[in-house]
């Protein structure tokens, strides 16, 4: 049975390493796993830690069409953190790749795993203002004005 396409939105932050270069990567490595299309990615922007600690991250946004389901989409998410090591001694530490599924679809997942729409993303300058670049639809005046006083930097 061929699925059809969803279109999926990803978050991409990192703080640890090369960060920029992990975020590129990501972006190339989400393109090459079979199901996934890249449709296009925001701008880079320069965020501090949000109950975190470490440097500033360095976020982005990414919408992809897909033929995988959300938890096998979560599976490929994971699998490429894994790549750039990704490791998750507690929880919010800082990151060599993050990559959070925000949207999927219109769909709504509540399961151990996975929640979607993806809980804290309106509570997120780092997550609305990226998203907003390359989807203005899905993000209203309202969200971006929620999230003014949280410091964000495009690069």
């Amino acid at each position: 049975m061929v699925r059809a396409d969803v279109t999926a939105f990803v978050a991409l932050g990192a703080n640890l390493g090369e960060a920029a270069q992990a975020l590129r990567d990501a972006l190339v490595n989400l393109g090459e796993v079979p199901g996934i299309r890249l449709v296009r990615a925001s701008s880079v922007y320069r965020t501090a830690p949000v109950e975190s600690s470490g440097p500033d991250y360095l976020n982005a946004v990414a919408e992809i069409s897909t033929t995988l389901t959300a938890p096998d989409l979560l599976d490929a998410l994971q699998s490429i953190e894994q790549q750039a090591g990704r490791e998750r001694p507690y929880r919010n530490a800082p990151r060599t790749l993050d990559l959070d599924l925000l949207l999927f679809g219109g769909a709504r997942v509540d399961s151990p795993r996975l929640t979607v729409p993806h809980l804290r993303m309106e509570q997120r300058a780092f997550v609305l203002v990226p998203l907003a670049e390359i989807a203005p639809s899905l993000v209203s005046a309202a969200q971006l004005a929620a999230v003014v006083d949280q410091v964000i930097e495009k690069i």
